[in-house]
């Protein structure tokens, strides 16, 4: 669950709090002189003793730099953490450095045992500015922290008898009565930093969901695991939803996406969910596909055990489109927004397909299998070309696609390939201000020569070279005319340690990026 966190108008050295976290950008403190408004503040009242620690300590408010002190009753919070968060002429950089600095203000406090956390950070210049989209910064900002914040707390320790409690109950974000007094007057801009705090914490606790999905064992996210949840989000947030068993995908005629699942005791589900305005919607729908192969062995074309570690987590995709869609009535895009998934296993029995099966796809195209093992583009081949009939203004799909693209892009950045160019600015600009890197792929047309079959129209792997875009050029005979972005999360979707404000294992990759897209294509229809 997210953390507690409200925006609070106090001035820090008042604040009772068990840990209070100032934020500060580099240069804040320079041969012993603090320049920070709020650090200044505190340090005349400890008596000079945070610029002395500063310079014992070499900390100059570079990203990453930390220092901690009791207060010994000096000031209203009992213990004191300065957070370094660098200098970035970049605002979405700037914001998540506030993310990943909220997140290890957390972590500090918990094996601190603090039951209350203030956040402060300087923010004078924020208040000033207005991005080109009418949102605000400074409201931005306190999305971004409270973001931070919930993403830190963050834990997967359901299977574990001893558990790392987190007695960390609330958050305070706080912010200057005089910095409110601006466009529409106090009470709105209140009311704008307070609603911005809430949407953090909700867009936080959404791609909790999706990390918690992805770490959980594959016995339990089983395709109807994953579509009882989806059904859940749907119950909670009004969304309606649909649940197809193996006779209704059959009568759909998605033999791909059939083909992958005959090997597995566990029947296939295939799932759509929507989002219609109550308003009078504005243009056409938007489609969100993610992957949502439970548990990947590779099929007939085995994996190595060590391959097979974490194969649970190759349902990744389809655990950020529920993730995301359970945010899109808080968003209320005035236009409908429809989630879809293909939820199976890929397993090796008497009943698998087969490397030299040619399967027909819903939208007619048949595929050569040359090896079980590139699986996830069957499946989303099928509900890409049943999302495509809903004549949607765009569609983005996520997927554990390709291991190829951790060779190319490393672990942290997901590949984008588009057939659209102004949809794929529209992505990685909201990947920019989400703070989750993506990197555009191309889409080179001579390379279809490497996916056509001497028995087929298409064979599901074109070899060795370029592997994430062979896969990326397979999925593009799916989507037809329709403006489609493939993002291959291979590598951030799950991390083999901790970076920042992701943890070790399932990250909820792509969440945070969907939520950011629709909210700005919102806007630009508003």
């Amino acid at each position: 669950m997210a953390l507690d966190t409200q925006v609070v108008f106090a001035k820090p050295v008042s604040h009772a709090c068990d840990l209070l976290a100032v934020l500060v950008g580099e240069g804040a403190v320079t041969a012993g002189k603090i320049s920070d408004a709020h650090l200044n503040d505190l340090d005349r009242a400890l008596g000079g003793l945070l610029g002395t620690v500063a310079v014992q300590e070499e900390f100059t408010g570079k990203e990453g730099q930390q220092l901690s002190l009791h207060t010994h009753g000096k000031v209203a919070a009992q213990r004191v953490l300065v957070l370094g968060i660098g200098k970035h002429g970049d605002p979405d950089r700037a914001r998540d450095a506030l993310r990943t600095a909220a997140s290890r203000a957390v972590k500090v406090a918990r094996p601190a045992g603090a039951r209350t956390l203030a956040l402060v950070w300087p923010h004078a210049e924020a208040a000033r500015l207005q991005k080109a989209d009418g949102s605000d910064e400074l409201e931005r900002e306190v999305q971004a922290l409270a973001e931070g914040a919930s993403l830190g707390a963050y834990s997967f320790d359901k299977y574990k008898r001893e558990k790392k409690s987190l007695k960390l109950a609330r958050v305070h974000i706080l912010a200057r009565d005089e910095r409110t007094a601006r466009r529409g007057g106090e009470a709105k801009a209140r009311a704008g930093l307070s609603g911005a705090a809430r949407l953090g914490a909700r867009i936080a606790d959404a791609t909790c969901l999706a990390r918690d999905l992805v770490n959980e064992p594959a016995g339990r996210v089983t395709p109807g695991g994953l579509a009882a949840t989806a059904r859940d989000v749907a119950r909670d947030t009004g969304l309606a939803i649909q649940v197809l068993g193996p006779a209704q995908i059959r009568k759909l005629k998605m033999n791909l996406f059939l083909g992958v699942s005959q090997g597995s005791a566990e029947e296939p589900r295939l799932v759509r969910l929507s989002y219609v305005p109550r308003a009078k919607s504005v243009g056409k729908p938007v489609a969100l596909v993610g992957k949502a192969i439970t548990f990947d062995s590779g099929g007939l074309s085995l994996k190595t055990a060590q391959g097979m570690e974490d194969m649970k987590t190759d349902m990744a995709g389809a655990a950020a489109v529920i993730a995301a869609m359970s945010l899109v009535p808080e968003i209320a895009p005035p236009f409908p927004v429809h989630g879809y998934f293909g939820a199976c296993e890929n397993l090796p029995s008497g009943t698998a397909y087969k490397p030299g099966d040619v399967l027909v796809g819903r939208n007619g195209v048949s595929v050569e299998v040359l090896n079980t093992d590139a699986e996830g583009r069957l499946v989303l081949g099928d509900v890409l070309a049943w999302a495509a009939e809903d004549e949607p203004a765009a569609i983005v799909d996520l997927a554990t696609l390709t291991g190829a693209i951790l060779v190319a892009l490393g672990p942290w950045t997901a590949g984008l390939f588009s057939n659209d160019d102004a949809l794929a600015g529209e992505v990685q600009a909201a990947a920019k201000a989400a703070g989750e890197p993506v990197w555009r792929m191309p889409l080179p047309a001579e390379m279809e020569e490497l996916i056509k079959s001497p028995i087929a129209d298409l064979k599901n792997t074109g070899g060795r070279h370029g592997g994430s875009i062979n896969a990326a050029l397979f999925l593009q005979h799916f989507v037809g005319k329709r403006p489609w972005a493939h993002l291959d999360i291979a590598g951030p979707s799950s991390l083999d340690k901790e970076k920042g404000y992701n943890p070790r294992g399932g990250t909820g990759a792509g969440v945070r990026l969907i939520a950011e897209w629709l909210r700005q294509r919102a806007a630009q229809r508003d």
